[in-house]
C-alpha cells in the first residue's frame, strides 16, 4: 500500500516535468521577409536611378544657361551670366516676371477666397442639389481649357478686358475653382462641427466662429490649394497667349516662346529664361512642403 502511494505521488510530481507547453506554429522559412532585411542597395539603386533620371534635364539646363556660348564642355566651367543679363535687359524678362507674379498671387488669393466660401457652404449646409452641384464640379475638370478659349474670348473683349492681367486672372481662377473648392470642403468637413457650436455659445457669430476656431485649423489646406493655384498660373501658357498680345503685359511662359525664332534658336538665352521661370516654383515648393503633404493627407479623409 505505501509503494502504491508512493508511486502515485512520484508520478504526480513528476507529471508537471513532462508536461510541456503548446506549441506555436511555425513559420515557412522565406515565406515574408522584414523591411531591414532587405539589402540597401535594392532601395537606394532605384531611387537613385529615378532621381538622377529627374535632374538630368535640369542640369542640362543650367549648363546651357550658365555656360559661354559656342562652349560644348560638359562641366559649366568657366561660368558666365551673360545669357541672364541677356534675357533679363534685352528681352524684357524684368516685365514678364513681374507680370507672372501679379496674376500668380491675385490667382492664389481669389481661388482661395472664393473656394473658402464654396467649400464651407459644401461642407455645412444641406441644400437639394448639392449633389448635382459636385458633380457638375467633377465634370468640369474634364474640359480641357482650349474648348473654352473662344467663348472666354467674346466675354473679354465684349468687357474691354482684352490686353488686361485681369483676363488671365479670372481665367485661371475659374479653371482652378472646381478642384479647390472639392478639396477646401474637405478640409472642413474634418473639423467638428462642435467647436463651432461651442463658440455659438459663447456668444459668437457665424462667420466670428468661423474665423477664430475653424480657419487656424484649415492652414495646411489653404496653403495646398493656393500654392498649387499660384503654380498652375505661373506656367499657364494658353490664357496669356490667346488674352494678352502687348509685349508690356505677357507672362514668363510667352516670353520664353519669343525666345524661339522660325530660323534659329538662342539656346543659352532660352535656358536662363527657364531658369529665371524655375526658381520661383522651386522655392514655393521648398517652403511649403511640409504644409502640403500635411493639407492634402487631411482633405483625403473624408469627402
Amino acid at each position: 500500500m505505501t509503494a502504491l502511494l508512493t508511486e502515485k505521488n512520484g508520478t504526480a510530481r513528476r507529471s508537471p516535468a513532462h508536461s510541456s507547453p503548446p506549441s506555436s506554429p511555425r513559420r515557412r522559412p522565406g515565406r515574408e521577409r522584414a523591411f531591414d532585411d532587405v539589402p540597401r542597395w535594392q532601395i537606394y539603386l532605384p531611387l537613385g536611378l529615378y532621381l538622377l533620371f529627374t535632374l538630368i534635364p535640369f542640369y542640362w539646363m543650367l549648363l546651357f544657361a550658365v555656360r559661354p556660348a559656342g562652349s560644348t564642355s560638359l562641366v559649366p566651367w568657366p561660368m558666365t551670366g551673360a545669357h541672364f543679363s541677356k534675357v533679363w535687359n534685352e528681352r524684357s524678362f524684368a516685365v514678364f516676371f513681374q507680370n507672372s507674379m501679379i496674376v500668380g498671387v491675385a490667382t492664389l488669393v481669389a481661388t482661395t477666397l472664393v473656394a473658402l466660401a464654396g467649400g464651407y457652404a459644401l461642407a455645412r449646409f444641406d441644400f437639394r442639389i448639392k449633389g448635382a452641384f459636385m458633380l457638375a464640379l467633377l465634370c468640369s475638370q474634364f474640359i480641357p481649357g482650349a474648348l473654352m478659349l473662344v467663348p472666354l474670348f467674346e466675354i473679354f473683349r465684349n468687357l474691354q478686358m482684352i490686353n488686361s492681367l485681369g483676363s488671365v486672372v479670372i481665367a485661371e481662377t475659374v479653371f482652378q475653382l472646381p478642384l479647390s473648392i472639392i478639396l477646401i470642403s474637405g478640409f472642413i468637413k474634418n473639423v467638428p462641427v462642435s467647436l463651432e457650436e461651442a463658440a455659438w455659445v459663447d456668444g459668437c457669430s457665424r462667420f466670428t466662429a468661423f474665423r477664430t476656431v475653424v480657419l487656424p485649423l484649415l492652414r495646411p489646406g489653404l496653403i495646398a490649394v493656393g500654392s498649387f493655384a499660384f503654380v498652375h498660373s505661373w506656367n499657364h501658357f494658353l490664357f496669356a497667349l490667346m488674352f494678352l498680345s502687348e509685349q508690356d503685359k505677357q507672362t514668363i511662359p510667352v516670353g520664353l516662346n519669343t525666345l524661339i525664332g522660325a530660323d534659329s534658336v538662342d539656346l543659352g538665352a532660352l535656358a536662363a529664361g527657364g531658369v529665371i521661370a524655375a526658381v520661383p516654383v522651386v522655392i514655393v515648393f521648398a517652403f511649403i512642403q511640409k504644409w502640403l503633404i500635411t493639407g492634402f493627407s487631411a482633405g483625403a479623409v473624408k469627402g
